[in-house]
Parts: C-alpha cells; sequence; structure tokens
C-alpha cells in the first residue's frame, strides 16, 4: 500500500509491503511492536529502534508523533485520498463557490442535493463509484445549487464538473 506522508514541509513517499517499507528511494525492514500497558510503539526501521507515541486527530490522516522526543506533526494519507485532498485544496484557493467536479472516472451513484439548496463546506452532496469504491463527494465552499449536471447512473470524466453552486 502506498501512502504520502506530509511531516512538516517535507512530503515523503511510503510503500508497505509486509515487513517491508520503502521510504523514499530506501528499502527497510520494518518491525513494530507495543509497549504493554502504554501509548508507546517501539518500531524498528533498518537497524534501528525508534519510541513512538502516536495521537490521531479527528481528521483523517492527521497525527502528532513523539518520535525519540521530538514532537512532529504528520499526515499520512493513500494516495487516492492525497489526490484527492490536493484537488480540493487547488480549488479551495479561488474567490467564490466552486463547482463540485469529478476527482476521478466514475459513476455517479446518488445526488443528496437539489437547485436552490444550500450547502456548506464539507457538506456530503453526490456518490459516486469509481474503482470498486463509493466515495461522497463534498461541497468545497458554502454556496446555493445554482445547477445539478448529472443523474445516478450517469458515467463521468475526471474534471467533470457535477455541479454548479452560486
Amino acid at each position: 500500500m502506498k501512502y504520502i506522508v506530509d511531516v512538516g514541509d517535507e512530503r515523503i513517499e511510503v510503500v508497505l509491503d509486509g515487513a517491508t517499507a520503502c521510504i523514499g528511494d530506501a528499502v527497510h525492514a520494518v518491525h513494530l511492536s507495543d509497549v504493554e500497558g502504554t501509548p508507546v510503539h517501539l518500531v524498528g526501521v533498518g537497524h534501528q529502534v525508534h519510541r513512538v507515541v502516536a495521537r490521531r486527530h479527528a481528521e483523517r490522516g492527521r497525527y502528532t508523533l513523539r518520535l525519540d522526543g521530538w514532537r512532529l506533526e504528520a499526515q499520512a494519507l493513500d494516495e487516492r485520498a492525497r489526490a484527492i485532498r490536493d484537488l480540493a485544496a487547488t480549488q479551495a484557493a479561488s474567490h467564490g463557490p466552486l463547482p463540485v467536479t469529478a476527482p476521478m472516472p466514475g459513476m455517479i451513484v446518488r445526488v443528496h442535493v437539489q437547485v436552490g439548496d444550500v450547502v456548506s463546506p464539507g457538506q456530503g452532496v453526490i456518490a459516486m463509484e469509481a474503482m470498486k469504491m463509493e466515495n461522497e463527494l463534498r461541497a468545497v465552499t458554502a454556496g446555493t445549487v445554482k445547477a445539478v449536471l448529472v443523474q445516478p447512473g450517469q458515467a463521468v470524466e475526471k474534471g467533470a464538473i457535477l455541479l454548479e453552486l452560486a
């Protein structure tokens, strides 16, 4: 499984395959064990052992790590979730209500809103099936639904505008 991990201003690709981790260009043997009765994990990477305490945040993939006495803020997402977040962040940089677009090719399963509905940022507006998984697409900005451009059962391409907001 491939993860994109952001630590501070650095972005690292981590590919996990059983007891092996490819971190950037380096391949390491990895071993994880818990210290019973504590939140401490011992993580062996190659020939080094690190003491890690991880605190999960409410936001998916976000963690505060205490690694060998250092405090780090990190976000670890699989590559699909990272691509969706990056697309949403790019759209959020614009001003005004943004349309909801397809982050990948897929099939529309459900439309949760209709013209005239008021939506808030993060509200689920369309359910879409892609890669045999159902994904809930959320409004990035607040607005009033101006147009619904898709219907259930419709196939869409990546980047297609699904919903317009005013």
